[in-house]
């Protein structure tokens, strides 16, 4: 299972500085990737509930975040191995072709290191800001993912559909990686798991519990299935937002939150489960509001990652 890590591009840890430290040493430990999220705003007044705290705030690190396709790039400037992701884009934002030009570029300027998450996002806040609707944004999203795979891997590249256009272009260059980056979506619904079974390349969850990490899995499996489609070929890439405590928290904590201890039998499980990905990210804890929170953590987490058997 490879390991990952995010990078500090989100809170108060978020500078050119930090960000540049924590993508280095985590090529010097050989961490297989880094990650960035996206944050749009952080509503003064939000109409809609965050769904991972219990009284339905944003987490104040959302107040102060870098773009993480520009953020990327930087860091593909001065790395030159580690795998460079976004978990995830908001897709709803983002116009597909302008998007995967984007997307190609960083693939092409890394030298074939780009991962592609994409997600629907959840804030009418942040659709009202970016001109998006929550009109049918399961079919637009499917379309979406079809626009990107046109530009990427037809030349010339065509695409007539119910929300986008694209007349026969050529579009150059393509991206390094053949047939294309990999696409894992943050897919949840039954209409959302049924796209990434007949899409994407793999199923990118966070903040869901094991048992139901579990049946998801399985499902999306079995849809892939029904749709012609190997299962074995599909990825599972799991978003680990972590608390480091020094008791444990007992059978009702968050998964990935806990002692050092709890967190490795969490790691543990997503192994048995067949993921092929764990990716640790601190931004939500007290350890993620200092670049040395990021740099202690990161050499903490790839220690109970071995510990667990978790790594190559």
């Amino acid at each position: 299972m490879r390991i990952g890590f995010g990078l500090p591009h989100t809170g108060p840890a978020a500078t050119p500085e930090n960000v540049v430290k924590v993508a280095r040493r985590a090529e010097e430990l050989g961490y297989d990737s880094l990650w960035v999220s996206e944050r749009l705003l952080y509503p003064v007044a939000p109409q809609t509930r965050y769904a991972g705290t219990p009284d339905g705030a944003l987490p104040d690190p959302y107040r102060h975040n870098l773009a993480p396709l520009e953020c990327l790039t930087y860091v593909a400037a001065l790395t030159e191995r580690i795998a460079l992701g976004t978990g995830v884009l908001v897709t709803p934002y983002y116009n597909p072709v302008v998007l995967a030009r984007s997307l190609t570029a960083l693939d092409v300027l890394s030298g074939g290191r780009l991962r592609v998450g994409l997600g629907l996002g959840w804030s009418k806040d942040e659709y009202d800001a970016a001109g998006a609707t929550m009109k049918a944004r399961g079919r637009r999203a499917t379309e979406f993912i079809q626009v990107l795979l046109a530009t990427w891997t037809t030349d010339p590249a065509e695409f007539q559909g119910e929300f986008f256009h694209l007349p026969k272009s050529i579009i150059q260059p393509k991206p390094v990686q053949k047939p294309h980056p990999p696409i894992y979506l943050a897919a949840y619904a039954p209409g959302a798991l049924q796209r990434a079974a007949t899409l994407a390349d793999g199923w990118m969850p966070v903040g869901v519990p094991l048992r139901a990490m579990t049946r998801m899995w399985g499902s999306l499996q079995d849809l892939a299935r029904q749709a012609g489609r190997d299962p074995t070929g599909l990825k599972l890439a799991v978003r680990a937002n972590f608390t480091l405590t020094e008791q444990p928290l007992g059978e009702k904590r968050w998964l990935f939150n806990g002692s050092p201890g709890e967190i490795q039998a969490d790691v543990a499980a997503v192994r048995d489960l067949g993921a092929h990905e764990i990716i640790f990210d601190p931004t939500f804890s007290p350890e993620g509001t200092t670049v040395e929170g990021f740099l202690r953590t990161m050499e903490q987490m790839q220690a109970l990652a071995e510990a667990a058997g978790a790594t190559k």
